[in-house]
C-alpha cells in the first residue's frame, strides 16, 4: 500500500481496486514518520476521527463525491472545527466550532482533513521560517527554505503525506512555497475562494490557495471550493471554467531581460530561460513587457495602507501580547504603529495610479510568464538576513493581488545544480482556467516527477485529447497549423486544438517545390534527425476519414511519434515528393521557417 500515488487519479483508481481508506490513513502516519519532519504540522487528526470521517463517506463515489477519500492538509490560519488554529502563536490558539467556508466546501466533496500545518506567524513572510514550532524542512533540499508563509502546506505536498492542502496567499505565501517545493501552487482571482474562518493577513487581498501535485488536481480543487459565500464581504461570483485545451496562438508577456532580477543567481537565470524556450515550443508568442511599474507596484506591499491593515488584523491581540509574538513579525507589523491615516490613503492612490497604467499593459498580452522566485536561500542565509531575503523572494509575486491577477505557480524543469526550476503564469481577475490549461501543458512537456516523491507525472492525456469521445487525433506540421492559410480547412472539418508539442528527434523536415501554396513535407530517417515543432488538432473520426481522402499527393498519412513517446496519425510525405525540395530541418518547425527566412 505504501507505494500507491496520492494524485487524485492514482488514489481514486487504487480505492477503486480495493484498497481501503484504512490503508491510506496508515500509509499517511508511515509517511509522516519517514518524513520525520515535527516542523510540517501543528496539529494532526486522531487516526479514530479520520477513519471515522472516511466511514460516514458510505461507499467509494467519486461521481457524487469528487474529492472522495482524498486526504489534505490545512494550514493554521484557517479553521477546522475540532482542531486549534494558532497561526503560529501559541498565546493566540482557539478552537473553532465550525469549518472555514473552504473547508467544509471541501469535506462535502469527501475529503478528508488529515491536520494543521505550520506557517511563517500571522501569515507574514515568504521565508517559512517565521515560527515558534520547528521550521518545516525543504522537500528538495533541507539546507534550503522551505518557503512561506504556506510552509507546512508545500512540504506535506511535495512529500506525498497528503493528496493536497490549502494555504493562503496575500503576497506570494501560495506560490514561492510551491515554486521552492517542485509542486503546483494555485493562486485563484482574489474573491473566488471564500475566506470566511481564515484568520486575515490584509482583508483586501486575502486568498486561500491550493498546492497539489498535478494541475489537474490543483484545479479540480479550485472548481470544488469555489463559490460566492455570504459570510465573506470580499466574496464574489467567478465562473470556473473547465479544465480545456488552450488556444493554439497565445502571447505570453515576460519581464524585459533588462530588467530580470535573479540577484546573482546565473541557474535560475539559465532555468528561465529553458522555462520560456518551452514556452515557445508549446505555441506560445513571447512579447517583453518593461517591468519597472510591476515592481513599483509590489513595493507598496509594505508601506502605508497594507502595513497597516496587517496590524488591524491582530491588533488588540498584539496590543495584549506583543511579546509572544515572533521577533520579525512583531517588527514588521508594528511598524504600522506610526504611519497616519494620510499614509494609508497614499498607498492606495499610488495602487490606483498604477493599476491604470499597467492596464492596457497587461491587456496587451494573453498571459505572463515570470519566475516564481528569482533565487533559492538557505535557511542559514534568512535567519542572518531576515527582511531583505524574504523581500527578494517576492520580486515577483508581490504586486499580482494588488492588480487582481491570478496566478498559478508550476514546476517547469531542474537547475544546472539540481535545485527545482518553477514559473508562474498570471493572467487577469477570472481567468484561472487560462492559465492552468497552459500550466497542464508546460508541466507534462517538463517530463518531471512529482514534488520530492519520485512519482512520474499520471499517464493523462493531454487536455481535450480524450480517445474516448469518438475524435481521432491529427498531427499537422506546414499550412494547417493555426494561423497559417490551410488552417480553415480543419476548422470547417470540426477539428478542435489540442495540443502544440514536437515529434521525436528522427525526423527531417523539407520545402517542398512547385506548390501553390508553400508547404513542407516532413519525413522519417534513421539518423541525423531533429525534433520538429507540430500541433495537434482532433477530428470527429467520419470528417477524419473525409479530411484525409482529400489530401493530394505528395502528401499523405502516417503515425508520427511525439517527444512525449506517444504516436499519431499526421502529414507525411512520399519520397518522391523531394525531387528539388529544400531541407529546412535547422529551422525546428515551418513557423519558424517563415518567421526567419531571409526573402529572396
Amino acid at each position: 500500500m505504501s507505494d500507491v500515488h496520492f494524485d487524485i487519479a492514482s488514489l481514486h483508481a487504487a480505492y477503486r481496486d480495493g484498497v481501503g481508506v484504512g490503508d491510506v490513513v496508515a500509509t499517511i502516519h508511515t509517511r509522516i514518520e519517514t518524513a520525520d519532519d515535527p516542523g510540517i504540522f501543528i496539529h494532526l487528526a486522531a487516526r479514530a476521527d479520520l477513519l471515522a470521517a472516511a466511514e460516514a463517506l458510505g461507499p467509494f463515489d467519486a461521481i457524487a463525491k469528487p474529492l472522495w477519500g482524498v486526504p489534505f492538509a490545512v494550514k493554521d490560519n484557517i479553521d477546522v472545527a475540532g482542531m486549534p488554529t494558532t497561526a503560529a502563536c501559541a498565546e493566540y490558539t482557539y478552537w473553532p466550532d465550525r469549518d472555514a467556508t473552504v473547508v467544509a466546501r471541501l469535506k462535502a466533496a469527501g475529503a478528508l482533513v488529515v491536520g494543521k500545518t505550520n506557517l511563517d506567524q500571522f501569515a507574514t513572510g515568504l521565508v517559512g521560517v517565521r515560527t515558534p514550532w520547528p521550521i518545516p524542512r525543504n522537500a528538495i533540499d533541507a539546507e534550503l527554505v522551505p518557503g512561506g508563509s504556506s510552509s507546512g502546506s508545500a512540504v506535506a505536498t511535495a512529500r506525498g503525506i497528503i493528496s493536497f492542502a490549502l494555504g493562503t496567499d496575500t503576497a506570494g505565501s501560495g506560490r514561492i512555497p510551491a515554486g521552492l517545493n517542485n509542486i503546483v501552487g494555485l493562486k485563484p482571482t482574489v474573491g473566488a475562494l471564500s475566506t470566511a474562518g481564515v484568520v486575515p493577513a490584509c482583508r483586501t487581498l486575502d486568498c486561500v490557495s491550493v498546492f497539489a501535485l498535478t494541475v489537474d488536481d490543483a484545479y479540480a480543487v479550485f472548481s470544488v471550493a469555489a463559490a460566492r459565500d455570504a459570510a465573506d464581504a470580499y466574496s464574489r461570483g467567478v465562473a470556473v471554467q473547465p479544465l480545456a485545451a488552450r488556444p493554439p496562438v497565445l502571447s505570453v508577456g515576460v519581464p524585459a531581460k533588462a530588467d530580470l532580477k535573479f540577484f546573482g543567481d546565473a541557474a535560475m537565470q539559465a532555468g528561465f530561460e529553458a522555462s520560456l524556450a518551452m514556452l515557445s515550443r508549446l505555441g506560445c508568442r513571447l512579447v517583453e513587457i518593461p517591468f519597472g511599474d510591476f515592481y513599483a507596484t509590489a513595493n507598496l506591499l509594505y508601506e502605508g495602507a497594507w502595513v497597516a491593515e496587517r496590524y488591524a488584523a491582530i491588533r488588540d491581540f498584539m496590543e495584549a501580547n506583543e511579546t509572544a509574538m515572533h521577533s520579525v513579525t512583531r517588527t514588521i507589523i508594528g511598524g504600522a504603529r506610526s504611519l497616519s491615516a494620510a499614509d494609508a490613503f497614499r498607498g492606495l492612490y499610488a495602487l490606483q495610479a498604477y493599476k491604470a497604467k499597467l492596464a492596457p499593459v497587461v491587456a496587451s498580452v494573453d498571459l505572463f510568464c515570470v519566475p516564481t522566485a528569482p533565487t533559492h536561500y538557505t535557511t542559514a542565509a534568512v535567519l542572518a538576513d531576515p527582511v531583505e531575503t524574504n523581500s527578494r523572494l517576492g520580486t515577483y509575486t508581490n504586486f499580482v493581488n494588488l492588480l487582481d491577477m491570478c496566478g498559478i505557480a508550476v514546476p517547469a524543469g531542474t537547475r544546472d545544480d539540481g535545485l527545482p526550476m518553477s514559473v508562474t503564469l498570471l493572467a487577469t481577475a477570472g481567468m484561472d482556467g487560462l492559465v492552468a490549461s497552459v500550466a497542464r501543458d508546460l508541466h507534462a512537456a517538463s517530463g518531471l516527477a512529482l514534488g520530492a516523491t519520485g512519482w512520474r507525472q499520471p499517464n493523462a492525456r493531454p487536455v481535450g485529447a480524450s480517445a474516448e469521445d469518438g475524435t481521432i487525433e491529427l498531427v499537422v506540421v506546414g499550412a494547417h497549423l493555426s494561423g497559417m492559410p490551410l488552417n480553415g480547412q480543419l476548422k470547417d472539418a470540426g477539428a478542435q486544438f489540442c495540443r502544440a508539442m514536437r515529434t521525436a528527434p528522427s525526423y527531417k523536415l523539407y520545402e517542398l517545390a512547385g506548390q501553390a501554396t508553400p508547404k513542407p513535407g516532413l519525413v522519417r530517417v534513421g539518423n541525423g534527425g531533429t525534433a520538429i515543432e507540430v500541433e495537434v488538432w482532433r477530428l470527429p473520426a467520419d470528417a477524419f476519414g473525409h479530411f484525409v481522402a482529400a489530401i493530394p499527393p505528395p502528401l499523405g498519412i502516417g503515425s508520427i511519434e511525439l517527444d512525449d513517446g506517444s504516436t499519431a496519425k499526421g502529414f507525411l510525405v512520399e519520397s518522391v515528393g523531394l525531387l528539388g525540395a529544400s531541407d529546412i530541418s535547422s529551422f525546428g518547425g515551418w513557423r519558424r521557417f517563415l518567421s526567419d527566412r531571409v526573402p529572396a
